[in-house]
């Protein structure tokens, strides 16, 4: 690893997480190695890009699955509660996840397009900026760095499981808060919020939301950014009262009415994708903007969102 990539991150980050997270990415890196040497091996064979591929244009669907997936979408969200701060009151945060940005330039395209005419408060992006699990991220960072230009200030990042700790001094360079197991508070009009982020919890398990909570009152109202959604239960009882993620993809190829063929991840269903709530907490599992292992969707457009804080003098609701 470069020397100097090493020394910001420890001047960053506790030596004992960077060395943690560093020697779980080479370990990881090996494993991936060694199953494209030994593909029939690997319990998700199937999910081979060539494979995926033939079958689509076995069925006639791969023409309309590639177009599919450049078409970015943008979403809005209400997220109501009587815990929001009146100065809060309409805050917007644009909600970017699963960009994979070296794998599918048509939609980054037609994303920066999008971003062009939005109007929102605060930008945050819940992991996966790499295509691949391992190797190279060069091409990462510039195409990050491209659409960082048409991001207004501030903006908020956690890592995914496809991206690696190496990557943070080049993303904090060119403005982009990547929050690791830490919380941040958002001040307007004199009163607070919090926003705290989590490493991945999927893949790399160096999540810790204890750590992110630490320095968070128990009275505020807080905002908890994961890649994977999978941490729901910890997360509501931590005493979040949101939860943003992405990682599913939405199962990215879904039969007619978005109904998964299959999900990354061990949760309900019903949290898989969009709006979702769990006991105190309301959460938003974003289908993301890129596509996993082949740039392709099937009745699963990408999509960005843009989350609008509403005060309810009831009990915490969510629309």
């Amino acid at each position: 690893m470069d020397d100097s990539i090493n020394a910001l991150l420890k001047r960053r980050l506790v030596h004992v997480y960077v060395r943690q997270r560093l020697g779980i990415e080479r370990d990881l890196e090996r494993r991936a190695l060694l199953v494209r040497a030994s593909f029939f091996r690997s319990k998700k064979w199937y999910l081979s890009p060539a494979l995926i591929r033939n079958a689509l244009r076995l069925v006639g669907l791969y023409s309309r699955a590639r177009n599919n997936a450049t078409r970015v979408q943008v979403r809005e969200n209400i997220m109501r509660s009587h815990r929001i701060p009146l100065e809060f009151e309409g805050l917007t945060i644009l909600h970017i996840s699963d960009l994979h940005v070296d794998m599918n330039e048509g939609a980054m395209q037609n994303l920066k397009e999008l971003l062009r005419e939005l109007k929102y408060d605060i930008c945050v992006m819940t992991g996966d900026y790499r295509g691949k699990t391992f190797g190279p991220f060069d091409a990462t960072l510039d195409g990050l760095s491209s659409l960082r230009a048409h991001l207004k200030e501030p903006v908020y990042a956690v890592l995914g499981n496809h991206d690696s700790i190496r990557m943070v001094p080049g993303l904090e360079r060119m403005g982009i808060r990547v929050l690791l197991n830490e919380a941040e508070p958002i001040v307007r009009h004199g009163a607070c919020i919090y926003l705290a982020g989590i490493d991945d919890a999927h893949f790399y398990r160096t999540d810790n939301i204890e750590k992110a909570t630490s320095e968070i009152p128990a009275e505020a109202f807080s905002i908890l950014l994961s890649h994977t959604p999978e941490i729901y239960r910890q997360a509501a009882y931590a005493g979040f009262d949101v939860l943003l993620s992405g990682h599913t993809h939405g199962g990215q190829i879904c039969l007619p009415g978005s109904i998964p063929v299959a999900l990354d991840s061990v949760l309900p269903r019903r949290m898989g994708s969009g709006a979702w709530k769990y006991q105190d907490m309301t959460g938003y599992t974003s289908v993301g903007v890129g596509s996993s292992i082949v740039a392709v969707r099937l009745n699963c457009p990408p999509e960005i969102t843009l989350h609008r804080l509403e005060r309810h003098c009831g009990e915490s609701a969510l629309r």
